[in-house]
């Protein structure tokens, strides 16, 4: 059975979707880019906003009953190659060992402009 996960410590989802959903022993996220709670896109430099989605999924999580310790799979999605570098560095502060398997996908687009976008899936056992 599946089961909605919503935190008022995240941006909302505005669409036809859910911060997360619960199904068996896994939490699945929806795709998380750089919004502040109050739904406005963070401006400053791209570390500061891979700490924002960081910190989305982060609260997600929480709410989901987990940490980044249970997360077993990371999609990223980065409008530019260049940023590689930077999305590893930060990214890399909030994962513990093993990390979890992940891909980094560079595509054209992304909503609201944004550059970068990650999801996660993970275990709540």
């Amino acid at each position: 059975m599946k089961t909605k996960v919503v935190t008022t410590n995240a941006p909302t989802a505005t669409g036809p979707f859910s911060q997360a959903v619960i199904d068996g022993n896994l939490i699945f996220t929806s795709g998380s880019i750089y919004l502040t709670t109050e739904g406005k896109l963070l401006e400053g430099t791209i570390e500061e906003q891979i700490h924002q989605i960081m910190k989305n999924l982060q609260a997600i999580l929480k709410e989901a009953g987990v940490d980044f310790s249970n997360v077993v799979k990371t999609t990223i999605y980065v409008t530019d190659m260049s940023i590689y570098g930077k999305v590893n560095e930060v990214y890399g502060t909030y994962m513990p060992n093993p990390y979890p398997a992940r891909e980094v996908v560079c595509v054209k687009e992304l909503p609201l402009g944004a550059k970068i976008e990650i999801s996660m899936v993970a275990t709540n056992r």
